[in-house]
C-alpha cells in the first residue's frame, strides 16, 4: 500500500510525496538507490530484486559499473513499472556528498527524459545503508 502524504503542482507537473512500497507503483520508472557495482542487495534494491526478478540483476551485471553521481537504466522485469533507473548516490562521509547526490538525481531525470517517460518514483537515495541524513537529502536543491 502506498499512502500519499503531500501533493503539489509545479509548472503543470504533479509532485507527490508518498510513503510505502516503491515496487508497487504503476509508473514508467522507479529509481533504485544503487551501488557502483550495480549489485541488488538490501533496502530498495533488495525489494526490486525480490519483486522484479533476477533479469534485472542480470542486466545490471552486463553493465557492470556506474560511477557515483550517475544513473543507468534497465528493464523492470516483473514490476509494474516499465524501467528501473539505478542511481548511485554517495556514502555519507566520502566527501562532496551533496553534489554527488544532486548529480545522481539529475542524471536519473535525464535518463527518464531520454526515454520520454512521464512518471518516475524516487526513494530517498543514499539514506539507507549509505548513511546520508534524510533531512539533508530532502533539502538538496538544484
Amino acid at each position: 500500500m502506498v499512502e500519499i502524504l503531500y501533493e503539489v503542482e509545479i509548472n503543470g507537473r504533479k509532485l507527490k510525496l508518498a510513503k510505502g512500497d516503491i515496487t508497487e507503483l504503476e509508473v514508467d520508472a522507479i529509481v533504485n538507490a544503487a551501488n557502483e557495482r550495480l549489485k541488488l542487495g538490501g533496502g530498495v534494491a533488495g525489494a526490486i530484486l525480490r519483486k522484479g526478478g533476477w533479469e534485472i540483476q542480470e542486466e545490471c551485471d552486463r553493465m557492470g559499473y556506474c560511477p557515483v553521481g550517475d544513473a543507468v537504466v534497465t528493464g523492470a522485469g516483473k514490476l509494474k513499472a516499465k524501467y528501473v533507473i539505478h542511481a548511485v548516490g554517495p556514502r555519507y562521509g566520502e566527501g562532496d556528498e551533496d553534489n554527488k547526490l544532486r548529480n545522481a538525481t539529475i542524471n536519473s531525470l535525464k535518463r527518464a527524459d531520454e526515454r520520454k517517460l512521464k512518471s518516475i518514483a524516487f526513494p530517498a537515495i543514499s539514506t539507507g545503508i549509505f548513511g546520508f541524513p534524510k533531512d539533508r537529502c530532502a533539502d538538496i536543491k538544484q
